[in-house]
This record gives C-alpha cells, structure tokens and sequence, in this order.
C-alpha cells in the first residue's frame, strides 16, 4: 500500500485539486487502483451550510455527502466513486474527538491536539486505504496556515509508522513572473519548502505553477534550494485550451513515470489515447455554440463549476466548442430577457436556494419556451420552469413555491412533509443518488437509452403532485419519477425542440471521458435547433 500526499505552498488556488485528479488519471491509465481524499482545515463540519460565494459549489456525492469542490475533480478525470469518508475537514475531527471525550472514551486523559486529534487524521488515511494500490490525499489551504498544522503532523507522525518508502510528498507551489524583471522567480518556492521542512516534511517531487516555461536554470536552482532532485522539479504550466490538458502535460513531464519509480511500484505503459481524443476534440471543435448560464451566483467561477465542465463535457460529445455566457438572473429580472438572451443558443439555469433572483430565472424559462431555444433546467432551474408554466399556460395566478413565499395561492412546489419540522440546516436535505424511472418515449428517456436510472440529489422542496394532471394535461410532461416516494424527477415539454427540467443534478455524474446523456442530448439539440434556424 502506497501513499501520496499533496501540499500546497506561496498562494491558495493552485489548482491542487485539479493536479490530484490529473495524477489520478495518469495511474489509472497505468493500471493502477487508486483512491483520492481531501483534507480540509476549516472548522465547518462540510460546506454544505457555506456561501457559494465564498466556498464555491458543493459537490454532492452517491452517499448524501456534502463536500469539497475538489472531490468534483477527483470524480471528472478518474474512475473512483466517493463516499463521505473522502473527505475529512477540521470540523469533523474535533466533534468527532469531543464526542468521545463526553462518552468517556479517553478515561480520563488530558485530550489534545497530540496524540488525539493526529490519531482522527491518521485513522481516517488508514480507514480508506485497503484494497487498492495508491492513496492520493489532498491537503487543503496553504502552507504556513495555522489551522492546517495539525493535518501536517499527522503526516509527519504516519510517516514513521508506514516506512518512507511507502510514501511521497509531492508540494505545488508557484513561481510569480515578474515582467519588470522579465524572469521568473524562485524564492516564494524555497521559502515555501523551508517552511514544510520545518514542519519535519522533506517533499519529493515539486510541482510548479508557471505562467510561463522553466529555464533549465530555474530547475537547477530549485532543485539545489528544495533538496529534490532535478528530475522532480515538474513544471504545470497554465493550460492553453481546457483543464482537460493537465493529464497530458504532466505526463509530457513524466510525472507518472517518476512517481511509480520512486514508490518502486510496476505498473504498465501509460495509456494516454483517451485523453488525447478529448484534447483533440477540445482544440479542433467543428462547431461552436453559446450557451447561457442564467444563474445565482454568477460572480463566483466555482459556484457552478460541475456545470461549466458538463457543457464542456456535452461539447466534447458532440465535437462542438461551448461558449458559455454567465447571466445574473437578477439583471434579467431589472431589464428584458431579450437583452440578455437573444443571441444564445441553448439557456441553462442552475440550482440555488432562496428568493433572490428567481423571477429572473422565471422570466428565462419563460422566453425559452416561447422562442423555442432549448432549456436545460437543474433542480431550481426545473422548479422555476414549472412555476412559469403554471402561471401563463395553466394561468394560476400567484402560482410559487413555499421556499419563495410562505402561502403562495397556488404551491405547483411545496416542501415535502418530511422537511416540515426540521430546523438543523446542516445535511438535513435530500441527498445523494436516489432512483429514477424514466416515461417511456420521452426525450429524457431516449437520451438514457434505459427505463432507469441514478442521480445525486440537493433540495428541499419538490413538484406538489397536486398539480399533475393539470399541467400534463396542457403539454408538460412527467419523463421521471422517483418509484419509492412517487416524486417528480424529470419535467419536459412536448412542442418544443428540448425544454428538460430534472429535480437532481446531473452535473455530479458527467466526466470528460464519459459525458452525461443529458448534456449530450442538449448540446445536440442545441446544434440542430442552431443548424436549422
């Protein structure tokens, strides 16, 4: 059993989630098992109660688990499926430590930080590791972070307890480029790695942030000042076209070959043709399309970022360029959504929670429908697509739903029995992979190819049943339901080039190598409609 483990240094947002998931890819076309996981520093017990402004989305997994982004990455370039054990935050460790010193656990002892929240850490490292070849884990924040201590400890401390030999360190860092002084700078990075040194960690391998090439004297000089071997400074330079060239890149750099040298693992030759055929998809699309992306919290690149990659994902499938438009649903709401909407080729509207914005969102679906441009509603965007319907198609005036308003004339989306009494905010939705089966002959049905299906879940609020036959009688149609709870899943509309809102989000469940039927489906639709005006 073999362990690598990814630090980052000098700034956050280094990409060190996309770099554990491309390594991730790298070992698999190796033939390697791998598993990932994430450590994250912060005290919440999992974002799922955090601003998407601040956090970024929350990626929902198979088991109901609300967690880091990151995990999203691990999912999109491996084939590994996470479970809530993936992901471990500060939170976690000290209710999980409290717990047991309330119950007794600790016979009394003085609990702290050493040994009794480390052996948390190192207990959840060994609790996911059997049955596979490599564990990478991903430790949040930057190094230097007060709250990140504790994590890095550990790791010193298990260390000892597996043998070196059974484990790498590998530290992404970044090198600024000063273009007063035209060159490239290292220091940041040495400071970086004295800095984990101190900790008692020596990294083995340096990964490099760059906007511009390495010169084999920036390697040489990190390599002196890092004590790593010139082999093992690796340079990531920014990507040219997609996040999907990660893989390739640092396979160009070697690094799989590296890794599994220096873990002495025996692995086959790296099969990299999969990738390239989505790079080449990437670089030479046929056809480009716009896609707008009518949403809350358009501001925040990762507020939405399984959704940006399952359009791209759609392209990928359809050898077409997305270029995709950010809306903020409350601009449409201040002016005409024609001003916004008129050039587009395809609307998706997104999930999200609370009032703010959704008349925006209404008045999206609503000119979808009318002009004809093919819609892609999740969750939110299903619910909002429903509540337009009902009120000018139905005419059910104040037609809403009970998250918006408490008492709306018409609740067409009600919270569901079980939500009624609940007042703890924190992983108390419904989550997770539930069932669904799909309407013979409907356009949700045909893109599936089958009568069933998995998708992971995030809301509290559902289509009232109440309304059923009315709305079906007047074209929208239910393409799935859930058969253990008899909720509505999918909606669709039958005089419309593609008009799908699904209650899920699938999102969660599209790769680069393996696009979602229902991006696919829209993306190609969204070609035809385009091809046809």
């Amino acid at each position: 059993m073999k362990y690598i483990f990814i630090t980052g240094g000098v700034v956050s947002s280094l990409g060190k989630g996309l770099t554990a998931g491309a390594l991730g890819a790298l070992l698999e076309a190796k033939g390697l098992t791998i598993r990932l996981q994430k450590f994250d520093p912060y005290l919440n017990v999992d974002p799922g109660t955090m601003n998407p402004f601040q956090h970024g989305e929350v990626y929902v997994l198979n088991d109901g688990a609300e967690t880091d982004l990151d995990l999203g990455h691990y999912e999109r370039f491996t084939n590994v499926q996470l479970t809530r054990f993936n992901n471990l935050t500060s939170g976690q460790i000290y209710e999980t430590v409290l717990q047991k010193e309330r119950r007794g656990d600790y016979l009394g002892k003085t609990v702290q930080v050493i040994p009794h929240v480390t052996n948390e850490i190192k207990d959840r490292i060994r609790a996911i590791g059997n049955g596979i070849d490599l564990l990478i884990t991903e430790i949040g924040g930057t190094i230097g972070d007060i709250e990140g201590l504790p994590f890095l400890e550990a790791l010193r401390q298990f260390v000892s307890e597996v043998g070196r030999n059974n484990v790498l360190f590998i530290h992404l860092t970044l090198l600024p480029f000063l273009k007063a002084a035209g060159e490239l700078k290292t220091k940041p990075s040495q400071q970086s790695v004295a800095k984990l040194r101190e900790i008692g960690i020596q990294p083995d391998i340096l990964i490099c942030r760059t906007e511009v090439s390495m010169t084999p004297d920036i390697r040489q000089k990190l390599s002196l000042f890092c004590n790593v071997p010139e082999k093992a400074v690796i340079e990531e330079k920014d990507v040219e076209y997609s996040i999907y060239e990660l893989p390739v890149n640092l396979h160009r750099e070697k690094l799989d070959e590296l890794v599994v040298s220096m873990l002495g693992i025996k692995a086959k030759k790296t099969n990299m043709a999969p990738w390239e055929a989505v790079l080449e998809r990437i670089k030479k699309p046929k056809n480009t399309v716009k896609i707008a992306v009518v949403g809350k919290y358009i501001e925040l690149q990762d507020a939405y970022k399984s959704v940006y990659e399952s359009l791209t994902h759609g392209g990928i499938a359809n050898n077409a360029k997305i270029e995709k438009i950010m809306i903020d649903a409350e601009d449409i709401e201040k002016h005409r959504a024609e001003k916004y909407l008129k050039n587009v080729h395809g609307i998706v509207v997104p999930g999200g929670f609370g009032l703010r914005g959704t008349e925006g969102m209404i008045l999206t679906a609503q000119y979808a429908r009318e002009k004809k441009i093919p819609y892609f509603g999740l969750c939110l965007g299903m619910q909002v697509a429903v509540i337009e319907f009902a009120r000018n198609i139905l005419k059910l005036k104040g037609a809403g739903s009970t998250e918006f308003d408490p008492k709306p004339a018409h609740p067409v989306i009600d919270i569901m029995e079980d939500q009624k009494a609940i007042t703890q905010k924190g992983a108390s939705m419904r989550l997770g992979a539930c069932k669904c089966n799909l309407k013979k002959g409907t356009r949700s049905q045909k893109a599936y190819g089958k009568s069933s299906v998995s998708e992971r879940h995030r809301h509290r609020y559902e289509f009232n049943n109440k309304y059923l036959t009315a709305i079906e009688a007047k074209g929208m149609v239910v393409a799935g339901i859930n058969p253990d709870r008899n909720l509505v899943e999918i909606m669709e509309l039958k005089d419309h080039p593609w008009f799908i809102g699904v209650q899920f989000h699938p999102e969660l469940q599209s790769k680069p190598l393996h696009p979602h039927p229902l991006f696919s489906s829209f993306i190609e639709a969204v070609l035809k409609h385009t091809t046809h005006k």
